[in-house]
């Protein structure tokens, strides 16, 4: 890569300020910059940073005013993340070497449909009846099940299984491990205690520009399909239990478990560690801190949440200083009994 900051300023529609005709070759953390490097600023937590970096140009917001002396050449953009983000996707463009055809040793049943400029990754598995639209690529060791629709343009990475009758859209990225149209948790008790296996024989929907982190699991549904709709992202390590439905666009944070047919809307922010019980819905727009319980409905949208069990934001900043004065309170009190 190198580019002038003139061309990298086109690229992301900003405003250069400083000289623009230097060279930029490398990409760089801002605490890390060198000679040569590009970096941005939108956290103001790095903001200490942009004074001292020795990167040749940062992106930054138009609004931000800078505290002090700052030696970099500034490229100002409305969102500095998004537009680090659209450089960073346009390099990769550029260093990767795109693969195509089918590597061997690897399986491709005769009844499977292939679509043209495809790779299949050595040690891959795809089974009977299963389409692969143009231009997707299948890393090694990947297993394909049957019946499995897979659109166009889709990265299948090394090690992920799509198992019967699971359907990915156009556009995804599914990462290395990951697991889609796995058994519903679903057992029925007995009378002497055991527990009678509850067939699940749905499967697992994956909509347009959607992404699954490593070793993610989606299960399949019961009857019908678990549906993960248009531009919805998944971390690693999350559990998608039966029959649940993500609404489009939301996102969702590490090592949070969903449980059976509950509904997610579209627009949400979901972080780590977030436990969501069964059969409830979750609003539009919802967005919920790390380590959360969430044991009902959240019916009005566009509202932020946090805590287990689950409070308004405001409600749980209160009951956290509340917490601590209790502390104190006690802590005082056993002070002056002694």
């Amino acid at each position: 890569m190198q580019f002038t900051i003139r061309q990298i300023a086109n690229l992301v529609n900003g405003e250069v300020l400083g000289d623009d005709s230097l060279n930029i070759y490398k990409f760089n953390k801002i605490e890390e910059g060198e000679s040569g490097g590009i970096t941005f600023l939108s956290n103001p937590k790095y903001e200490q940073f942009l004074y001292e970096t020795q990167a040749t140009a940062v992106i930054i917001a138009k609004d931000f005013v800078p505290k002090g002396q700052v030696s970099a050449s500034l490229i100002l953009v409305e969102n500095p993340y998004l537009a680090i983000s659209s450089l960073m996707t346009e390099y990769q463009k550029i260093i990767q070497v795109r693969k195509s055809g089918i590597e061997e040793p690897s399986f491709i049943a005769k009844t499977a449909e292939i679509g043209k400029d495809i790779f299949v990754g050595a040690f891959s598995y795809i089974s009977e009846y299963a389409s692969i639209g143009e231009n997707t690529v299948i890393m090694p060791q990947v297993f394909i099940g049957k019946n499995v629709k897979i659109g166009k343009n889709t990265i299948i990475n090394s090690g992920v299984k799509v198992l019967d009758n699971c359907v990915v859209g156009d556009h995804c990225v599914l990462h290395s491990g990951c697991v889609i149209g796995s058994d519903g948790f679903g057992f029925a008790p007995k009378d002497d205690g055991t527990y009678q296996d509850i067939p699940q024989i749905g499967n697992v929907v994956l909509e347009s520009n959607v992404s699954i982190g490593s070793n993610t699991t989606i299960d399949r549904a019961t009857m019908g399909s678990t549906l993960i709709k248009r531009g919805v992202k998944l971390d690693n390590l999350i559990q998608i239990a039966h029959n649940v439905e993500i609404g489009e666009n939301t996102v969702i944070a590490a090592q949070t478990g969903v449980a059976g047919s509950t509904k997610i809307g579209k627009n949400c922010v979901i972080a780590g560690q977030v436990g969501i019980v069964g059969h409830i819905k979750i609003a539009d727009g919802t967005k919920i801190g790390a380590q959360s319980g969430i044991g009902k409905n959240i019916n009005e949208p566009n509202q932020s949440f946090s805590g287990s069990p689950v409070l308004p934001i405001q409600d749980y900043l209160k009951s956290i200083v509340s917490i601590r004065r209790l502390h104190d309170f006690m802590k005082n009190n056993q002070a002056s009994q002694n």
